[in-house]
């Protein structure tokens, strides 16, 4: 995936190492549960998680964007994000923020995404 940081975490953590990385990874699969109603691929394998942050008290922050400002979907999927990471054992409260800079585009899907969506 070009340029995303979203299954690092940014900086050390008071947290240790093993249980950051579980939670890391757990966040992604449940983030790997929303779909774009419109798309058939995972908002992860298109790309439109920029990044994760896991504080030390282990509340997370999600920056996301969208397929376009337009999107129909805009209202909804933050909030399906904000629910699939609440759901992972261990996470502490969830901020998502949608966010514009980098604008998306299909050069951030992974050949996953590519694949599903025939894009190649």
């Amino acid at each position: 995936m070009s340029d995303n940081s979203a299954d690092k975490p940014a900086a050390a953590s008071a947290l240790p190492e093993a249980e950051l990385s579980r939670l890391t990874d757990e966040i992604v699969t449940a983030i790997k549960t929303v779909y774009d109603p419109e798309i058939p691929a995972d908002i992860y394998e298109l790309g439109l998680i920029y990044k994760i942050d896991i504080a030390d008290d282990r509340s997370v922050k999600v920056d996301m964007s969208l397929t376009s400002p337009n999107c129909p979907s805009a209202q909804e999927l933050p909030v399906m994000v904000q629910n699939a990471v609440s759901s992972v054992p261990g996470v502490g409260p969830v901020k998502v923020d949608v966010v514009w800079d980098p604008p998306w585009d299909p050069s951030r899907m992974t050949d996953e995404a590519r694949v599903v969506l025939n894009m190649w």
